[in-house]
């Protein structure tokens, strides 16, 4: 059998950074300069690879997961490291590539680091569309705030109905003006247009995509929950990518950045907010999810329709969740806590909840 190194891979667009360790002492191996290709990566790191059983590590960031895909199809093991969770001394102060790529080969050595779960070319697609529909009603949304404060600097304010109903919109293409106000006006209604029309486009592929095999099942359990529809139900899947790979609720949870920060030695107990260190996007799903707790368990028209051919299992679920978020919110509530600390807790037990209908399937 081949002894161990490892391989600690500081990346940058242009150049990686590579030091390789024993499986034992402070001495490199090597380490070296490369360009960031596949060729010279797994050139440089497959003769290494004839002599040692290599594990490389390098850190996540916006150049994503093609180093990681480059090694793994020339069979060398790799792993990706959440950067926000590698340990640091405090008192250091020193940081060049150098130290970088030797720090995580050293701590990988040790098993000190938290291992990145990288998704396939098909789940990182799927998981593009989802953001790329986020990223179309953001737009949307400063689009409609543009046209807002365009009409409230000059005195015109709708106060009947709530913005962007059917009636504010009638009043919307009722306003003229005159002069350069005229055009602006104009490109800015356009745009809102558009940008609707995009939204909904991107909506409808993603609901599209929500109904082939990979992912019908697991949408239709989720959509059995109150507050969890389609799109909802595609942004946890896509962000979570397998909720098999978390061994109970509580890790879920944490992975959401969902738990609660705590400063306890001693006797002295003290708990904060929560820690927010997971995936945003779930978190902020499962929250405007948990604000449907605050009405009585009940079950509607639309949730009615989505539980249509569900298994009895999930739907006793479901409603058990409804149960018991309700009570939280109003225990949370009624505890002098604010109505959005009671909703941050129901999003917290709701991702319990989805943990263990993900486990039923």
């Amino acid at each position: 059998m081949l002894s161990m190194a490892y391989v600690g891979m500081d990346v940058h667009q242009d150049t990686t950074r590579i030091a390789v360790y024993p499986a034992q002492g402070k001495v490199p191996l090597d380490a070296c300069t490369l360009p960031t290709e596949e060729t010279a990566l797994v050139k440089y790191l497959s003769r290494w690879a004839s002599r040692y059983q290599l594990q490389c590590y390098y850190e996540a960031s916006s150049g994503g997961y093609v180093v990681y895909r480059w090694l793994d199809r020339a069979g060398i093991a790799c792993q990706v490291i959440a950067p926000s969770k590698t340990p640091r001394a405090p008192g250091e102060r020193v940081k060049t590539d150098t130290r970088d790529a030797s720090m995580l080969a050293v701590q990988g050595r040790t098993g000190a680091l938290a291992v990145v779960a990288a998704p396939t070319p098909e789940q990182e697609a799927v998981r593009a569309l989802v953001r790329c529909r986020e990223a179309r009603q953001r737009d949307l949304q400063v689009a409609r705030q543009r046209v807002l404060k365009f009409l409230g600097v000059r005195g015109l304010r709708f106060t009947q109905t709530k913005h962007w109903t059917q009636a504010h919109r009638r009043w919307l293409h009722r306003v003229t003006f005159t002069g350069p106000d005229a055009w602006t006006w104009q490109d800015y209604l356009t745009d809102v247009d558009y940008r609707e029309q995009r939204v909904t486009e991107a909506t409808r592929q993603v609901e599209l995509l929500a109904q082939t095999p990979p992912y019908q099942a697991l949408v239709g359990a989720l959509c059995c929950f109150r507050g969890i529809s389609t799109l909802t139900a595609m942004i946890l899947i896509a962000e979570t990518l397998d909720f098999h790979r978390f061994g109970e609720a509580p890790a879920y949870m944490h992975y959401l950045g969902l738990t609660c920060a705590e400063y306890s030695s001693g006797s002295r107990q003290c708990r904060g907010q929560i820690t927010k260190t997971g995936n945003g996007r779930c978190r902020r799903a499962l929250v405007e999810a948990a604000w449907h707790a605050r009405f009585a368990p009940a079950v509607g028209e639309r949730l009615r329709a989505r539980q249509v051919g569900q298994p009895a299992a999930i739907i006793a679920h479901a409603w058990k969740a409804q149960k018991r978020l309700h009570a939280t919110f109003w225990r949370v509530s009624q505890g002098g806590k604010e109505t959005r600390r009671a909703a941050v807790a129901c999003a917290r037990e709701l991702a319990g909840f989805v943990w263990a209908a993900a486990q039923m399937l």
